[in-house]
Protein backbone atom coordinates (compact mmCIF):
# COMPACT_ATOMS: atom_id res chain seq x y z
CA UNK A 1 0.00 0.00 0.00
CA UNK A 2 1.79 3.21 -1.40
CA UNK A 3 -0.67 5.57 -2.10
CA UNK A 4 -0.95 7.87 0.34
CA UNK A 5 -0.27 11.26 0.25
CA UNK A 6 1.90 11.59 3.55
CA UNK A 7 0.94 15.13 5.02
CA UNK A 8 1.83 14.59 8.45
CA UNK A 9 5.51 13.63 7.59
CA UNK A 10 5.72 16.77 5.79
CA UNK A 11 8.73 16.04 3.45
CA UNK A 12 9.63 17.60 0.59
CA UNK A 13 9.28 13.81 -1.42
CA UNK A 14 5.89 11.62 -1.64
CA UNK A 15 5.99 9.32 2.03
CA UNK A 16 6.95 6.53 0.41
CA UNK A 17 9.83 7.96 -1.48
CA UNK A 18 11.02 9.08 2.30
CA UNK A 19 14.44 7.47 2.57
CA UNK A 20 15.30 6.36 5.49
CA UNK A 21 18.75 4.74 5.46
CA UNK A 22 19.51 6.29 2.38
CA UNK A 23 16.61 3.92 0.83
CA UNK A 24 13.10 4.94 -0.39
CA UNK A 25 10.96 3.19 2.15
CA UNK A 26 8.54 1.76 -0.58
CA UNK A 27 12.10 -0.01 -1.63
CA UNK A 28 12.71 -1.18 1.63
CA UNK A 29 9.58 -2.88 1.90
CA UNK A 30 9.52 -4.32 -1.27
CA UNK A 31 12.88 -5.65 -0.71
CA UNK A 32 11.70 -7.25 2.17
CA UNK A 33 8.66 -8.94 0.85
CA UNK A 34 10.67 -10.38 -2.37
CA UNK A 35 13.30 -11.94 0.25
CA UNK A 36 10.49 -13.59 2.05
CA UNK A 37 7.58 -16.44 0.85
CA UNK A 38 5.77 -13.94 -0.58
CA UNK A 39 5.76 -14.70 -4.45
CA UNK A 40 4.14 -11.90 -6.03
CA UNK A 41 4.28 -8.48 -4.93
CA UNK A 42 1.82 -5.77 -6.60
CA UNK A 43 2.34 -1.65 -5.46
CA UNK A 44 -1.10 -0.31 -4.75
CA UNK A 45 -0.90 3.55 -6.15
CA UNK A 46 -2.94 5.93 -5.93
CA UNK A 47 -3.05 9.51 -7.88
CA UNK A 48 -2.09 11.09 -4.19
CA UNK A 49 1.34 10.24 -4.99
CA UNK A 50 2.44 9.99 -8.74
CA UNK A 51 5.73 10.10 -8.06
CA UNK A 52 5.66 6.85 -6.39
CA UNK A 53 3.49 5.51 -9.37
CA UNK A 54 6.05 6.36 -11.81
CA UNK A 55 8.88 4.81 -9.35
CA UNK A 56 6.85 1.54 -9.39
CA UNK A 57 4.58 0.51 -11.70
CA UNK A 58 7.89 0.09 -14.87
CA UNK A 59 9.02 -2.56 -12.29
CA UNK A 60 5.88 -3.98 -10.39
CA UNK A 61 2.03 -4.88 -11.58
CA UNK A 62 0.27 -1.92 -10.71
CA UNK A 63 -3.30 -1.42 -8.55
CA UNK A 64 -4.47 1.57 -9.14
CA UNK A 65 -7.17 3.03 -6.58
CA UNK A 66 -9.02 6.49 -6.51
CA UNK A 67 -6.74 7.51 -3.64
CA UNK A 68 -9.63 7.80 -1.31
CA UNK A 69 -8.12 6.42 1.67
CA UNK A 70 -6.30 3.62 2.71
CA UNK A 71 -9.39 1.14 3.68
CA UNK A 72 -11.21 2.26 0.26
CA UNK A 73 -8.22 1.81 -1.47
CA UNK A 74 -7.23 -1.89 -0.50
CA UNK A 75 -10.76 -2.60 -0.93
CA UNK A 76 -10.16 -1.39 -4.43
CA UNK A 77 -7.04 -3.25 -4.26
CA UNK A 78 -8.38 -6.98 -2.66
CA UNK A 79 -10.91 -6.91 -5.88
CA UNK A 80 -8.35 -7.26 -8.67
CA UNK A 81 -6.06 -10.33 -6.36
CA UNK A 82 -6.55 -13.89 -5.25
CA UNK A 83 -6.54 -14.54 -1.40
CA UNK A 84 -4.33 -14.91 0.57
CA UNK A 85 -2.89 -11.89 0.47
CA UNK A 86 -0.75 -9.92 2.43
CA UNK A 87 -0.90 -6.17 3.17
CA UNK A 88 2.15 -3.83 3.85
CA UNK A 89 1.80 -0.44 3.92
CA UNK A 90 5.07 1.64 2.26
CA UNK A 91 5.94 3.56 5.63
CA UNK A 92 7.63 0.44 7.43
CA UNK A 93 11.22 1.13 6.37
CA UNK A 94 12.40 -1.76 8.72
CA UNK A 95 10.61 -4.44 7.60
CA UNK A 96 12.36 -7.90 7.63
CA UNK A 97 12.03 -10.75 5.19
CA UNK A 98 12.22 -13.18 7.93
CA UNK A 99 9.19 -10.73 10.24
CA UNK A 100 7.25 -11.40 6.69
CA UNK A 101 8.22 -15.20 6.81
CA UNK A 102 7.05 -15.43 10.65
CA UNK A 103 4.00 -13.84 10.09
CA UNK A 104 2.81 -16.67 7.42
CA UNK A 105 3.40 -19.19 9.43
CA UNK A 106 1.41 -18.06 12.70
CA UNK A 107 -1.19 -16.68 10.05
CA UNK A 108 -4.12 -18.71 10.52
CA UNK A 109 -6.56 -16.83 8.03
CA UNK A 110 -7.15 -13.50 8.37
CA UNK A 111 -4.39 -12.32 10.46
CA UNK A 112 -3.59 -8.83 11.86
CA UNK A 113 0.06 -8.15 13.19
CA UNK A 114 -0.04 -5.66 16.07
CA UNK A 115 2.55 -4.42 18.53
CA UNK A 116 2.37 -3.17 21.71
CA UNK A 117 1.58 0.82 22.41
CA UNK A 118 4.05 0.91 25.14
CA UNK A 119 6.73 -0.32 22.92
CA UNK A 120 6.16 2.41 20.04
CA UNK A 121 6.19 4.86 23.08
CA UNK A 122 9.70 3.51 24.42
CA UNK A 123 10.86 4.14 21.20
CA UNK A 124 9.73 7.52 20.68
CA UNK A 125 7.24 6.85 17.53
CA UNK A 126 3.78 8.09 17.74
CA UNK A 127 1.27 5.70 18.29
CA UNK A 128 -1.98 6.45 16.10
CA UNK A 129 -4.29 4.28 18.27
CA UNK A 130 -5.36 4.77 22.06
CA UNK A 131 -5.17 0.95 22.61
CA UNK A 132 -2.61 -1.19 24.43
CA UNK A 133 -1.82 -2.93 20.76
CA UNK A 134 -2.02 -0.85 17.97
CA UNK A 135 -2.22 -1.85 13.82
CA UNK A 136 1.66 -2.36 12.49
CA UNK A 137 0.65 -2.04 9.06
CA UNK A 138 1.26 -6.08 8.28
CA UNK A 139 -1.79 -8.31 7.48
CA UNK A 140 -3.04 -11.35 5.91
CA UNK A 141 -6.33 -10.97 4.08
CA UNK A 142 -7.43 -14.81 3.84
CA UNK A 143 -10.80 -16.70 4.25
CA UNK A 144 -11.16 -17.80 7.93
CA UNK A 145 -11.61 -16.52 11.33
CA UNK A 146 -9.52 -13.22 11.90
CA UNK A 147 -6.55 -13.48 14.17
CA UNK A 148 -3.41 -11.39 15.61
CA UNK A 149 -0.04 -11.80 16.26
CA UNK A 150 1.41 -9.97 18.47
CA UNK A 151 5.02 -8.83 18.10
CA UNK A 152 7.54 -7.00 20.17
CA UNK A 153 10.02 -6.46 16.90
CA UNK A 154 10.67 -3.10 16.90
CA UNK A 155 11.48 -2.92 13.27
CA UNK A 156 7.42 -3.30 13.51
CA UNK A 157 6.63 -0.90 15.56
CA UNK A 158 8.16 2.08 13.51
CA UNK A 159 5.91 3.36 11.01
CA UNK A 160 7.40 6.67 9.23
CA UNK A 161 4.22 9.33 9.76
CA UNK A 162 5.85 12.15 10.97
CA UNK A 163 9.75 13.21 11.66
CA UNK A 164 10.26 12.29 14.82
CA UNK A 165 9.40 8.81 13.60
CA UNK A 166 11.87 9.37 10.68
CA UNK A 167 14.27 10.06 13.23
CA UNK A 168 13.77 7.02 15.13
CA UNK A 169 13.59 4.76 12.50
CA UNK A 170 17.08 6.09 11.05
CA UNK A 171 18.97 5.62 14.43
CA UNK A 172 17.09 1.99 14.44
CA UNK A 173 18.57 1.46 11.07
CA UNK A 174 22.23 2.51 11.98
CA UNK A 175 21.87 0.40 15.08
CA UNK A 176 21.38 -3.01 13.17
Amino acid sequence: MCGGRGSRLDAAVEKPLFEVGGVPMVDAVRRALAESRVETVHAVVSPQAPDTHDHLCGELPCIATPGDGYVADLGVALEQVDEPVVTVAADLPLLASETVDRVLDAADGATSVVVPRALKEQLGVAPDYDRAWVPAGLNVVAPGEDSLVRSWDARLAVNVNRKRDAAVAERLFHES
